[in-house]
C-alpha cells in the first residue's frame, strides 16, 4: 500500500511545473516535414530561370559522357528520373561568400533579376520546393549591405516565396542571432506579414560560434536567441577549418576538427526541431574521366559519411555532384530498408528478433523510413507500414487509446 499523502505528488508538479514548461519550449522534437537531402549554392549573378532544368541536364551529360554510373545500376532508372524531374531541392542565392564582393548598385541589380529568374521558373513549373537567399553576415563591415539585400530580394519577389528562407552566415555571437530576428520582424511589419514567417538558417563557420570565450557551448545560445526562427544550422567547412589553423590541403568535411564541430552542433539541435545540414567538398568533378571518376567517389564517400552520422543534408556547389548525391542518399535507405521494416514489425508485434528495441530505437527506425519515402529512395509500397504508422511512431504519440499503434496497413 502506498504510504504518502497525496498532496507529495501535487507539490512535486507544482515545483517542475515551470521545468516542464521549459522543456516543453526548448525541446519540441523533430519537425514533421521534409528535410531536402541538400542545399545548392548558386552565386546570384548566375540565377535563371531554367537553372533548375539546366543544372539537371549538365548531370545527366556528365553521367553519360564517363560512364560507367558511379553508383549500382538497379539505381540508374531511379537517379535518372531524379535529375530530370528535381535536381534541386532547396537553392540558396548566394550574395556572400560565392559571389564575393561587388559595389552596391550591382548586388542590387543581381538580386532583383534573381528574383524575376525565380518567378519566371516558378511560373513556368520548374523552380525548386525550396528557396533562399544567402546574404552577407552582421559584422560591422557588412551589416547593412546584408539587411539592404534581404529587403531588396523580398521587394522583388513582392514578398517572401513559398518556402523560402535566409541565410546567415558567420555567426559568432547570439546578439547578431537576436539583431536578425529584430529584423525579421521589421521586415514582416513593413511587408505586411504574418509574425514569425520570416524564419533563417544559422551558418556555423567560426569556432566561437561552437565554443565561446567563458567555454559554453555557444551554439546552444544561438538557437535560444532565435526565438523559433531558425530554421537550420549549416556547417561551413572551410571557414571554420581555416579559423582552427588547418593547413589548405587538409580542409575537410572529415576532418576532427569539423567532426567536432558538427558533433556539438548536432547535440545542441537534438529535440529543439532545428535541423543540421552538414557543410560541401570543394573537390568537384569535372575534367577528364579519370578526374571526374576520383570527385564522383570522393564525394560518395563524404555523403554516406554524413548519413551514417545523422546528418541528411549537405551542400552541393556544381551540377556534376548531383549523381552521387541522390545516388548515395539512395543507397543509404534502401539499403536498410528490409532490416529497419523487420524491426518495427517485431516492435509492434512485441517481440524480439534477436534485437530488443525500446521505444527510443522505435522513432529512430519510423524515421528511417519516412526520410527515405520524402527523398524518394523508398516507394510507399515498399515502406512496410502506412505513412500515418510511421509518423505516429517517429512522433511517439500515443493514439487514442494510449496504446502504441499496431495496425500496419502492409
Amino acid at each position: 500500500m502506498a504510504r504518502l499523502d497525496p498532496a507529495v505528488y501535487a507539490a512535486l508538479d507544482d515545483r517542475l511545473a515551470g521545468v516542464d514548461a521549459a522543456l516543453r519550449a526548448r525541446y519540441p522534437g523533430e519537425t514533421p516535414g521534409r528535410q531536402p537531402v541538400h542545399t545548392v549554392y548558386v552565386p546570384a549573378d548566375r540565377i535563371t530561370a531554367d537553372l533548375v532544368p539546366t543544372w539537371g541536364a549538365a548531370a545527366l551529360a556528365a553521367l553519360d559522357a564517363h560512364p560507367p554510373a558511379p553508383y549500382p545500376a538497379e539505381l540508374d532508372r531511379r537517379v535518372r528520373a531524379k535529375l530530370a524531374r528535381e535536381p534541386v531541392e532547396d537553392l540558396r542565392i548566394d550574395v556572400e561568400d560565392g559571389y564575393g564582393v561587388r559595389d552596391d548598385a550591382t548586388e542590387d541589380a543581381d538580386l532583383r533579376a534573381a528574383a524575376r529568374a525565380l518567378t519566371e521558373a516558378r511560373a513556368a513549373g520548374v523552380g525548386p520546393p525550396r528557396v533562399g537567399v544567402r546574404i552577407k553576415c552582421l559584422e560591422a563591415a557588412t551589416r547593412r549591405r546584408a539587411v539592404r539585400s534581404l529587403d531588396l530580394f523580398l521587394d522583388a519577389c513582392a514578398g517572401p516565396p513559398d518556402g523560402f528562407v535566409a541565410t546567415l552566415p558567420k555567426v559568432s555571437h547570439p546578439a547578431q542571432v537576436a539583431a536578425m530576428v529584430d529584423v525579421c520582424a521589421r521586415l514582416e511589419q513593413a511587408y505586411g506579414l504574418v509574425d514569425g514567417v520570416l524564419r533563417f538558417e544559422i551558418q556555423i563557420e567560426t569556432p566561437a560560434a561552437v565554443l565561446a570565450g567563458d567555454g559554453t557551448a555557444t551554439v546552444a545560445r544561438l538557437i535560444g536567441e532565435s526565438a523559433g526562427r531558425c530554421a537550420g544550422l549549416h556547417f561551413g567547412t572551410y571557414d571554420y577549418g581555416t579559423a582552427c589553423g588547418v593547413a589548405a590541403d587538409y580542409l575537410s568535411m572529415d576532418h576532427p576538427s569539423s567532426d567536432h564541430a558538427k558533433a556539438v552542433m548536432q547535440v545542441a539541435a537534438a529535440g529543439t526541431g532545428v535541423p543540421v545540414s552538414d557543410g560541401s567538398t570543394n573537390i568537384l568533378p569535372v575534367g577528364d574521366t579519370a578526374t571526374v571518376r576520383s570527385a564522383w567517389q570522393r564525394h560518395a564517400e563524404l555523403v554516406r559519411r554524413s548519413l551514417e552520422r545523422g546528418f541528411y543534408q549537405g551542400w552541393d556547389l556544381h551540377p556534376h555532384q548531383l549523381p552521387t548525391r541522390f545516388a548515395t542518399t539512395y543507397a543509404f535507405y534502401r539499403a536498410g530498408r528490409t532490416q529497419t521494416v523487420r524491426r518495427l514489425d517485431a516492435y509492434l508485434a512485441r517481440r524480439s528478433g534477436g534485437i530488443l528495441d525500446e521505444p527510443a530505437t522505435a522513432r529512430a527506425l519510423a524515421r528511417f523510413l519516412l526520410r527515405g519515402l520524402d527523398c524518394g529512395a523508398v516507394d510507399p509500397a515498399d515502406a512496410g507500414f502506412d505513412r500515418t504508422v510511421l509518423t505516429t511512431l517517429a512522433a511517439h504519440l500515443p493514439t487514442a487509446s494510449g496504446e502504441e499503434p499496431t495496425d500496419h496497413a502492409r
